[in-house]
């Protein structure tokens, strides 16, 4: 690239450019980033004594070998074979073993491949700082590019050692398969410490090639989010030219999401969960920042969990960070933070934070229903969507998803509750997905980690408007994973007194699923741990208005038993409670949705 440099994070590599691209095979394999992939992949073969090392003379120093190495993949990349050996006779031996050298070049190709890449683009000095105006385009061609010129390398050289050419072409994305358009914002930013934020660049355009597979660091989330008295940027220092920011509409709220390029694979999965802030948006002051990556010893005053945040009544903002080490590397760490910040706003706002999913359903009956569901993490919120979607053909004319993991309440002037969402996108995990549907939406999707437990794919789910649409709530359900159901615990079980639906609100009991490090049943203040345990006295108050509001107006507040909890009932048990909603639905009259 010219004008560029690169790092590497773990099995992340990072290609910074504020200029064009390589033009043609010459230019690429004469790049410092090709050389140091060369010097790895061999030190990666060594620490293994791998069988591929025999394409060397024995006489070779390390040195020797990747000069040399180098310099023939360079040459392979344009003449053949029978014209190096003649014009460069040293190079003779690599080719009495024609099939060695061929899958030396694979295991470099795939070595490669194996890294998650990413391209991110600069302005270049002295050019219209407003780039990602450009027609979108300009920037995909510039990518599909890359991604053309490193597989034309890879097939060239094979072809120079085979003297063939493949009869079979994957279109893989072998340059990067994440592109960013990033640019400085002169964002509303408040006084210090908030101005150590000031230059780091935005993202601005999002290219991603799915499905997209990374596997982060860690692959569960650990304790809760601790609202401290000091904020939490007075003691971190910025390198700029290692942070990026996403700036995510969640919901209504804007929060400015920074973080370290060491979780750059994390942050840009962002743009499957959350809209990218326009221009119009960033016109206005961020709601909350947040700065995920930090130095540790930083934060090391805040204990043993550092995961923390600030309410700044002062600047009217709130202001969070989390640790850059190994143990803080999921993407739930950026998720749950920032809906965190945006609960604890929605309270302040007098609006009611909920844990859990909505759906629109219109069955094929003619009776529609609004449907929320509250639930903490493995309860069968997301699975009982997908339930919902498993019986479409069945039960269902449609079925719009409103939020798939938190929303909050509104109470009009007028008695009726709304519901508004937060996320566009869905953070589910593949185990209680059923398979059609994870396959049927590969092709938009960012799957982490799904060789381990807890594997969860990240796909679009929903649209801004219908998040922020406001839809009055029909049903409010109790998502219950843990019981199993009989006559006196029936899969539809109806609260007829606020008192009685507090208390199992309240007390948020499920079975632990393995999407955090808790086991067993557990018990969480309605469910959410995200900002309504850390502002109990303001959120109790608010619960106690909605709870009366909703017996007043007739929505049904009832437990849903989706067994999800229960060996053998991961997928039947949604699937049965879905069913058993649908016949309750069928059978309400004078439904608000309906109206």
């Amino acid at each position: 690239m010219e004008k560029s440099n690169f790092s590497f994070y773990d099995k992340q590599v990072i290609i910074k450019s504020n200029g064009k691209i390589c033009k043609n095979s010459e230019d690429l394999t004469k790049t410092e980033l090709f050389k140091n992939v060369v010097h790895r992949f061999l030190d990666y073969l060594r620490e293994r004594d791998s069988p591929l090392l025999e394409v060397f003379s024995q006489r070779m120093s390390k040195d020797e070998q990747e000069k040399t190495i180098i310099n023939l993949l360079q040459k392979l990349s344009e003449p053949s074979k029978e014209e190096i050996i003649k014009t460069t006779p040293e190079f003779t031996d690599f080719f009495k073993d024609n099939y060695l050298l061929l899958q030396f070049v694979e295991n470099l190709y795939n070595y490669w491949r194996n890294f998650e890449r990413f391209f991110v683009r600069y302005p270049i000095d002295n050019e219209e700082t407003n780039l990602y105006k450009k027609p979108y385009r300009m920037f995909n061609r510039t990518i599909g590019s890359l991604n053309h010129l490193v597989r034309k390398v890879y097939r060239d050289i094979c072809e120079g050692i085979t003297n063939d050419h493949p009869r079979i072409y994957r279109q893989i994305p072998a340059g990067c398969q994440v592109g960013l358009i990033v640019n400085k914002e002169n964002w509303l930013c408040p006084p210090a410490p908030y101005d150590k934020l000031k230059d780091i660049h935005f993202i601005k355009q999002v290219l991603i090639e799915p499905p997209l597979i990374i596997d982060p660091l860690m692959n569960k989330r650990t304790g809760q989010f601790r609202k401290v008295d000091v904020n939490p940027l007075d003691d971190v220092q910025f390198n700029c030219e290692d942070w990026l920011c996403y700036p995510a509409k969640v919901g209504d709220l804007i929060i400015h999401l920074f973080f370290h390029n060491k979780f750059i694979g994390l942050g840009t999965a962002l743009a499957n969960l959350f809209d990218l802030a326009d221009d119009n948006d960033l016109k206005r002051k961020p709601d909350a920042v947040y700065a995920y990556g930090v130095p540790e010893e930083s934060l090391k005053k805040f204990g043993n969990l550092p995961t923390v945040f600030f309410d700044d009544e002062k600047n009217n903002i709130l202001v969070a960070a989390v640790p850059g080490s190994d143990d803080f590397g999921y993407f739930g760490y950026i998720k749950k933070m920032m809906l965190t910040l945006h609960n604890i706003i929605m309270m302040k706002r007098s609006r009611l934070p909920v844990h859990g999913a909505m759906v629109k359903i219109s069955l094929k009956n003619g009776k529609s229903a609004n449907v929320v569901i509250l639930g903490d993490t493995g309860t069968g919120k997301s699975e009982s969507l997908e339930a919902f979607r498993a019986l479409g053909e069945k039960y269902i004319r449609d079925m719009t998803i409103i939020f798939d993991d938190m929303g909050s309440l509104e109470l009009s002037k007028d008695g009726i509750i709304k519901a508004y969402g937060t996320e566009t996108g869905a953070f589910v995990r593949l185990d209680d997905l059923q398979p059609g549907f994870a396959f049927g939406n590969i092709d938009r999707s960012i799957i982490m980690s799904p060789q381990k437990i807890n594997a969860r794919a990240l796909l679009p789910v929903t649209t801004l408007k219908e998040v922020l649409q406001g839809y009055p709530v029909d049903f409010l359900l109790y998502a219950n994973n843990y019981e199993e159901v009989d006559n006196d615990h029936p899969f539809f079980d109806e609260f007829h007194s606020m008192d009685d639906a507090l208390e199992v609100f309240r007390e948020g009991a499920r079975m632990a699923k393995g999407t955090t490090t808790e086991k067993g049943i557990v018990h969480s203040y309605f469910a959410n741990i995200f900002g309504p345990i850390q502002y109990k006295d303001l959120h109790e108050k608010l619960a106690k208005k909605y709870f009366k509001a909703l017996f007043e107006s007739g929505v049904k507040v009832a437990q849903l038993r989706t067994r999800l909890g229960i060996p053998g009932f991961e997928t039947k048990g949604p699937k049965s409670a879905a069913e058993a909603l649908f016949e309750v639905i069928s059978k309400c009259q004078n439904l608000t949705s309906s109206l």
